[in-house]
């Protein structure tokens, strides 16, 4: 019985107060890795069969930003198609985003007290908006305005060519970088959960946060002007008061929420 024991290695403690073995940890998220490999792989199916349209609509523009008649060009021969396998991939990891979500919440999940495992259904469609919400800022606002500004540099004795790979790369770092900016608030509410944020903290370090915001504007955005950069700035200005508000409204809960006791299933 002893050596049955020994073999499940340390036993883990929830917050309903059950027990898990170490091993049977992994094998839990042995399993939910594998649910989110299989979602990446139908979304790649999904999005590869559409990848020439798909990629047409990515790079719209920056062609009504290139003079006409002129489009992209690829140099290797394999360009093209490599490109289109990184956009499948991409394009099936960000259709799997809500999946991924769930299983990562549902990982988690044991060691939360039942009452926060009911969010889970707003995590996941928060941080699913919310990305969607980032890539699709970048792609309609800060696009024209970055492309345009590339391109201003062509002149007599230099001609912008732009490559089908360093387009996608650049277009796809973009995109996730917005993404994962507009994830702020998400981001805010689980590190208030989980006690490390207060909003006093946030409230005096909104000076800090001001100077942060508008550098990167100043990075993200490649337009030299105020406004590319202010049409960045303001909505993380506005991602962090939401943030603020949000870590208040958890912060108002009864102290009793921290000093529940746990139940059980």
């Amino acid at each position: 019985m002893s050596a049955e024991k020994k073999d499940e290695g340390p036993i883990l403690d929830l917050r309903d107060g059950a027990h898990m073995p170490f091993f049977q940890h992994l094998e839990e998220l042995r399993r939910r890795l594998i649910i989110c490999f299989i979602a990446i792989a139908v979304g790649f199916a999904i999005v590869y069969s559409f990848a020439r349209p798909i990629f047409h609509l990515l790079t719209a523009p920056l062609l009504k930003a290139l003079p006409e008649g002129e489009t992209l060009v690829y140099i290797g021969l394999p360009e093209a198609f490599v490109t289109y396998l990184k956009l499948g991939f991409w394009g099936g990891l960000v259709l799997a985003l809500p999946v991924i979500f769930h299983q990562l919440w549902g990982f988690i999940a044991p060691g939360l007290y039942r009452q926060e495992r009911r969010y889970v259904i707003p995590f996941v469609l928060c941080s699913t908006l919310l990305f969607a919400v980032g890539a699709f800022f970048g792609y309609l606002a800060v696009f024209p305005v970055g492309f345009r500004f590339f391109l201003s540099f062509s002149d007599g004795t230099m001609r912008a060519l732009p490559a089908v790979a360093q387009y996608f790369s650049l277009s796809l770092k973009l995109l996730f970088g917005f993404g994962i900016i507009f994830e702020l608030p998400v981001i805010m509410v689980f590190l208030a959960r989980m006690g490390l944020v207060k909003p006093d903290f946030l409230v005096r370090q909104r000076k800090y946060a001001i100077v942060i915001v508008f550098i990167v504007a100043g990075v993200l955005t490649p337009g030299p002007d105020v406004l590319s950069q202010l049409l960045m700035a303001c909505p993380l200005l506005i991602l962090y008061e939401v943030s603020i508000l949000l870590v208040r409204m958890i912060a108002r809960k009864p102290e009793a929420a921290a000093q529940e006791t746990p139940t059980e299933s």
